[in-house]
């Protein structure tokens, strides 16, 4: 069951190869399109220091924060490159017809 979705965003305003940040029930969520056309979501907030990981650049399958250059797995939230050691949350995302859907449950 989807218990939320990012409101207002399409997949069409979201290019290949980028991050962008969506609010979903009140939290902040990075949602990245892939080069070769996979959506992933994670929590928007850097570990190490707290910077908006949407901010940052999206390299293949990897978020890279813009602070200090930590990187994260767009698809598990798993820790790439230092400096943070602690994951963030991924999220289930698709898409329906035109419109984003993250699943936060």
């Amino acid at each position: 069951m989807t218990t939320g979705f990012a409101a207002g965003l399409r997949a069409s305003d979201v290019a290949p190869g980028t991050v962008v940040t969506v609010v979903v029930d009140g939290r902040s969520v990075c949602v990245g399109h892939t080069l070769d056309g996979r959506w992933g979501a994670i929590e928007d907030v850097c570990t190490h220091d707290g910077g908006d990981l949407a901010d940052g650049e999206l390299d293949g399958d990897a978020v890279e924060c813009p602070r200090h250059g930590g990187r994260f797995d767009l698809f598990t939230g798993r820790v790439l490159a230092l400096p943070p050691v602690v994951p963030v949350k991924a999220f289930p995302v698709h898409v329906e017809g035109d419109e984003i859907v993250v699943d936060l449950s």
